[in-house]
């Protein structure tokens, strides 16, 4: 069984998300970051990074939510949401990851919390949010031009990662969904009734 430490819509939704999709046992393990527990020395020896998620392995913790995706991806292949290691869809599989992360994930949390980095946080966010468009209009055309999913015809953990990426950014004053194949691509990914329980858990209701 797993334990994943969690905040509601937070980086621990993606890795929430899949529990659920792959029908593994879990246990939550709620994090008030408003109290910041996160920050707390229990949890900074499970994550010295002090934030969410943390998942527990078999004893054992682990974090970053890309690559904790990509690991339960990989321990459960049964469910297809990862190229193996020999797939010739492998390697443009990883890079989708890593361009989520850089290209979307850092300046969509730069706008969430423009204060990390002690400058005006105008233009933080102003800095952040252009290059929120920026990386929607190229996700936008991939789909446009090889859908329904970032690997064409296949689902793959790149997906639902773009999903949660793609709800951070619903109160910029150009959310992702304002592209017309992305819009279309997130009610896709929000149809699958994981959504709705993964919704029903964490208590949310925004960007249903």
């Amino acid at each position: 069984m797993y334990a994943l430490y969690y905040t509601p819509g937070a980086a621990s939704l993606v890795v929430h998300w899949l529990l659920i999709e792959l029908g593994l046992e879990h246990e939550l393990r709620r994090v008030d970051m408003e109290a910041r527990e996160q920050k707390s020395a229990e949890y900074l020896a499970l994550n010295p990074n002090g934030l969410v998620p943390t998942l527990i392995v078999d004893g054992r913790p682990h974090y970053e939510a890309a690559a904790l995706a990509m690991y339960l991806a990989d321990r459960h292949p049964q469910a297809g949401f990862a190229p193996a290691l020999d797939d010739p869809q492998r390697a443009e599989y990883a890079q989708w990851m890593f361009n989520l992360v850089s290209t979307l994930q850092a300046p969509a949390r730069l706008w969430w919390y423009p204060w990390d980095l002690q400058a005006d946080d105008a233009a933080v966010r102003a800095g952040a949010q252009a290059r929120i468009e920026a990386a929607c209009e190229r996700y936008d055309a991939q789909l446009a031009q090889r859908g329904p999913y970032l690997l064409g015809e296949r689902l793959s953990v790149a997906d639902f990662y773009l999903t949660m990426l793609m709800r951070w950014t619903r109160n910029l004053p150009k959310p992702a969904h304002d592209w017309p194949h992305l819009a279309e691509y997130a009610r896709r990914m929000k149809a699958r009734p994981s959504f709705k329980t993964l919704y029903e858990r964490e208590g949310l209701s925004e960007w249903a």
